[in-house]
């Protein structure tokens, strides 16, 4: 995809929010770890288990939230400035991260019948279709997918077949995309909000003891906005921007869920792809790593451009207050602070090849074409009509100007179709009023009158059919300033530009009581003098104070993070046993119910498909075009035949001990 070069880079934005204590954790008596600085930040985090006179964890973001924050303040805040951005031909993507019930869904989609409560996709609706009613001479198409990653697969949540899994594709020009991934086009906040709701009622949600409805898959809402409008060269140019709208899994611990079932699984699902999102994200913050795993997991590939390359990207952290989530919210808060430092590249999508805004215009442009071509025809039939009927005196024509006049393709046809049948149906009542025309001549008259008819008939209908294909095409490009009065807009553009320049502000301001006081700890030592040496001394003393609590506070942070690595590698441990024995079960299953010579037919067709990262079967018959690569291909597949079947001989002789039961 082309694109305006942009210079620079441009950091991941990275904001915090707090939920408020919920009511099971009031009554459980749970005390508040995390205290929040709206002007600052800044996220404070005491551990509930430290020794007294430990120092709480700070951390500094772009903006933070606390339990009283509304929905509004932060979609006015971080977000509207993003959706702006996609609406000039950006990429665009906001993602919620955090542990299963610390409000995710909430700050993404919120209480859609409140509207105080709508989250950002709601909120992206109105902004996204306010936006283009407001604009002018412009024109735009919208269209709406949604998709989630459940247990490493991809499903169409629009899609009528929702067991179909979808595979993931990369193009050098438009990156990675799926394939054969539905898509609606939407006119207004109705049909993409219908589209969004037929999409929630299939993605997998489920209940643990950390969320009534836990969200169970990665979910993606994924809108495409193309702009068509006149530049200064006279052209025509196009801009296409992508707004990604992914609510994630919350992260979580099997001994903190409580579930059974199919609810593990999904669990070690979940985390491997969040620990692979991690490892992305620790590698493009290194600057050593010369390798990137985006292909480690679905969800890591599909933000790809997200995280390091063509986008704007914003992360929320969302946090729980309580304690007995202190080592959740403690790694939620260090992935958000390693995310904060990676620099991605966007710039504008200007004039792609494969816009569907350009294939509708010149749909439409041959559609009118064809209907102004047979419109004029009948403009100029209907006047060698009328001058024929005035010369043979049958009366004078009258309103001639007025039809002349009339623009309206639709009517234009209507009338000429009316005449040419009207007329067809008097020369055939003539032939058949007059007696000299012999009888055979006057059948073979008026089976040619019945044939005109019938053709008449079915250019009429061809004719509607166009008509309705070309307003069907037309109604699905929406444009700007056609529904809304200009002075209107022109306030309501006035108000929301003095809000975003107090946003800004804000911003600005935030960002400079930062600057000032990592400045104040640095100048401090400059500023101050000593009336004696014994206020010198003391005044030393307390800065060695200070020094050696920071130094203890690193060697706790150390501490943390070896046991938060340890724990982690416990998860991965456990996801790692559990994929084990499922695969120690089916090798069992193949060596005691697969005849050996049927299973080595199948491991000679296997083949490893390196541009889908999977295993493939090749097809019983070879094509001809591929039978160079069918030869080759065998090959792989025994090879990667000798270590299965070895590791299949050893479960089957460690079957019968206790331990693997």
């Amino acid at each position: 995809m082309a694109g305006k070069p942009r210079s620079g880079c441009e950091a991941l934005r990275v904001v915090a929010r707090c939920r408020p204590m919920s009511r099971r954790e009031e009554a459980a008596g749970y005390e508040r770890v995390l205290e929040l600085d709206v002007k600052l930040g800044q996220v404070s985090i005491r551990n509930p288990r430290a020794a007294p006179g430990e120092l709480p964890k700070t951390f500094t973001f772009d903006a933070v939230y606390d339990a009283s924050s509304k929905q509004a303040d932060l979609y006015d805040e971080t977000v509207r400035p993003l959706i702006d951005s996609v609406l000039q031909g950006f990429n665009g993507t906001v993602f919620a991260y955090g542990q299963t019930g610390t409000g995710k869904t909430y700050t993404m989609q919120g209480a859609w019948a409140e509207p105080e409560k709508r989250g950002i996709i709601p909120s992206a609706f109105e902004h996204i279709f306010t936006h283009i009613s407001r604009s002018q001479n412009q024109q735009y198409l919208v269209r709406a997918s949604y998709l989630e990653i459940y247990q490493e697969e991809i499903r169409d949540l629009l899609a009528k077949d929702q067991s179909k899994k979808l595979e993931l594709k990369e193009n050098p020009e438009t990156g990675v995309y799926i394939k054969d991934l539905s898509s609606f086009v939407t006119k207004n906040v109705k049909e993409i909000e219908h589209v969004m709701n037929l999409g929630s009622q299939t993605r997998s949600v489920g209940s643990t003891n950390m969320n009534e409805h836990s969200s169970r898959s990665h979910a993606i809402f994924l809108i495409t906005i193309e702009c068509s409008e006149t530049g200064p060269d006279g052209e025509e140019h196009i801009r296409v921007g992508k707004l990604n709208l992914v609510d994630l899994a919350g992260s979580e611990r099997q001994s903190k869920m409580g579930a059974h079932g199919e609810r593990p699984k999904e669990a070690s699902k979940i985390n491997l792809s969040l620990s692979a999102l991690g490892n992305v994200i620790s590698a493009l913050v290194d600057g050593r790593s010369t390798h990137i795993p985006y292909r480690d997991s679905k969800l890591t590939r599909l933000l790809q451009d997200s995280l390091g390359g063509n986008a704007k990207t914003i992360m929320v952290a969302t946090l729980g207050p309580a304690s007995h989530s202190y080592d959740e919210s403690l790694s939620t808060l260090r992935f958000a602070n390693r995310a904060k430092n990676i620099k991605n590249k966007p710039r504008v999508n200007e004039d792609p090849k494969d816009t569907l805004l350009r294939e509708f215009q010149e749909e439409i442009v041959r559609l009118k074409a064809q209907l102004e071509r047979r419109g004029m025809l009948g403009k100029k039939r209907r006047r060698s009509s009328r001058r024929k009927k005035a010369m043979d005196g049958e009366g004078a024509v009258e309103n001639e100007g007025e039809d002349d006049n009339e623009d309206g393709l639709e009517k234009n046809m209507e009338n000429y179709l009316k005449e040419q049948k009207e007329r067809l149906e008097e020369e055939k009542a003539a032939i058949q009023d007059d007696h000299s025309l012999v009888s055979e001549e006057k059948q073979k008259l008026l089976q040619e009158k019945e044939k005109m008819i019938e053709d008449l008939r079915k250019e009429q209908e061809a004719t509607e059919l166009l008509a309705i294909k070309y307003k069907a095409m037309e109604s699905k490009l929406l444009i700007g300033g056609r529904t809304i009065v200009d002075h209107t807009n022109e306030q309501q553009k006035m108000l929301e530009l003095k809000r975003q320049e107090i946003n800004e502000q804000k911003r600005r301001e935030r960002e400079m009581q930062q600057e000032m006081l990592l400045r104040d700890e640095e100048t401090m030592e400059l500023r101050e003098t000593y009336t004696s040496l014994q206020q010198e001394v003391e005044i030393k003393t307390k800065k060695l104070k200070k020094l050696y609590a920071k130094l203890q506070a690193v060697k706790a942070e150390i501490q943390d993070q070896h046991d938060e690595y340890i724990r982690v590698r416990q998860d991965l441990e456990e996801a790692q046993n559990e994929q084990t024995r499922e695969l120690k079960l089916k090798y069992l299953i193949i060596e005691n119910f697969i005849p050996p010579e049927e299973k080595n037919k199948i491991m000679n067709r296997l083949y490893f498909d390196g541009d889908e990262d999977q295993w493939k079967f090749q097809p019983l018959v070879p094509t001809g075009g591929n039978s160079s690569q069918m030869k080759r291909r065998p090959t792989s597949a025994v090879g990667y035949k000798r270590p299965i079947s070895q590791y299949a001989r050893v479960a089957m002789a460690r079957r019968a001990h206790p331990r693997f039961r």
